[in-house]
């Protein structure tokens, strides 16, 4: 019998030391703060996973851009929402399995990023995406406000989106939600958007020209562009529709 029990101490040592050290039960995790726009259904799916994934958050819905500048992230990793734990800046749909990692590493660094709002991202993978997921990277920000690669996720899709212009952008249709001036965002409840191969859904978007937001009021119906410039989801032209 003894015999035995120290077989299976020297089997479970074993196993625990195979294991990277962020990958064996973590220690209780800080609460994770979240600023996010309300009207944003994209970012409340993030935290609904990351919550079902263990993770305590703390949600205030009052948008990410000025909080994202206090914290020193620069402007090119930005996505819709901004997090804070541990003392790292956590933006946009990062995954948790980074998060616990980056905790228990705690490298010198800003924090994590994933730049954009790429479809097959945690709260970018709901059952309106189908079976789509693009490739794309979680960023360690640097202390020096560099990025290099902290993960890589494969996607399954071949789609390109190049286009900056709204010149021979398709129109789609939609009820605006919200918008943030402050910010240069619009948030749109809109239908299919053809060239992004996007679902209906609701969700923020940054502005090509902050000028468009003059147009427009929340809860009106508008025909608008839109592409991806830099990986961000940006209206390039909107209309209110007569």
């Amino acid at each position: 019998m003894q015999r035995r029990s120290l077989i299976s101490a020297a089997a479970a040592f074993t196993a625990a030391v195979a294991l990277p050290t962020w990958a064996q039960t973590p220690a209780a995790l800080p609460v994770l703060q979240v600023w996010k726009d309300p009207s944003c259904g994209c970012c409340q799916d993030w935290v609904n996973y990351l919550q079902a994934d263990g993770f305590q958050v703390q949600v205030f819905d009052t948008g990410n851009t000025a909080v994202r500048k206090r914290l020193g992230l620069p402007e090119k990793f930005g996505s819709c929402h901004t997090g804070l734990i541990g003392g790292y800046v956590i933006e946009g749909h990062v995954n948790a399995r980074e998060i616990r990692r980056l905790l228990a590493e705690k490298p010198k660094a800003i924090g994590l990023a994933v730049p954009g709002m790429p479809v097959g991202s945690p709260g970018m993978d709901g059952p309106v995406y189908g079976e789509r997921r693009d490739a794309y990277d979680v960023v360690l920000v640097q202390s020096d406000g560099t990025g290099r690669v902290y993960q890589h996720y494969a996607g399954n899709t071949g789609f390109k989106r190049t286009s900056t212009a709204a010149d021979g952008l398709p129109m789609a249709e939609a009820e605006v939600r919200r918008v943030d001036t402050a910010a240069g965002k619009i948030s749109l409840k809109h239908g299919e958007i053809k060239n992004l191969d996007m679902p209906p859904m609701t969700m923020v978007f940054q502005v090509s020209d902050p000028a468009l937001l003059g147009k427009v009021k929340e809860g009106d119906k508008v025909r608008f562009t839109a592409t991806q410039v830099n990986g961000a989801y940006t209206v390039m032209s909107i209309e209110p529709m007569r």
